[in-house]
């Protein structure tokens, strides 16, 4: 699939964009990532971490879509979005892998200890942060 075919499929359509939900999606991800901050990283807050960053992320993505001119109704048409439109190969890549992973946390019971969470959560951060930068330009 693709930017195109997420088109076809009206999973993305082209919109004038939207100050007031592109701000309000930033502000909602940075409370996402101030809650996260405020678990303890253990095995039972670990899958909960994950989600809530991977939240973060997915809302500066989306704010960023409709910065640019585009509503994204699934999560997977991100990654098509990132590497046609923005030129981000590899933040596209990333941010694909840990949908798949935080797909398996939420809809099929995959469980993540404090161990394996913590490079994730790096990860997610990081990714955060480079999205974060992308949205300035």
């Amino acid at each position: 699939m693709d930017l195109i075919d997420c088109k076809k499929k009206q999973l993305v359509k082209e919109i004038t964009p939207d100050n007031n939900l592109i701000n309000s999606l930033v502000k909602s991800s940075d409370n996402k990532l101030v809650v996260q901050g405020l678990l303890e990283l253990n095995d039972i807050t670990a899958a909960s971490k994950i989600c809530l960053l991977y939240d973060a992320l997915r809302e500066l993505l989306e704010a960023l879509a409709i910065k640019k001119g585009y509503k994204i109704y699934n999560h997977e048409c991100f990654t098509y979005f990132l590497k046609e439109v923005m030129s981000e190969s590899s933040l596209a890549d990333s941010f694909d892998e840990l949908r798949k992973l935080r797909n398996a946390i939420n809809y099929y019971g995959k469980s993540v200890n404090a161990n394996e969470s913590f490079e994730v959560l790096n990860e997610l951060k990081r990714l955060i942060e480079k999205t974060k930068k992308v949205f300035k330009r």
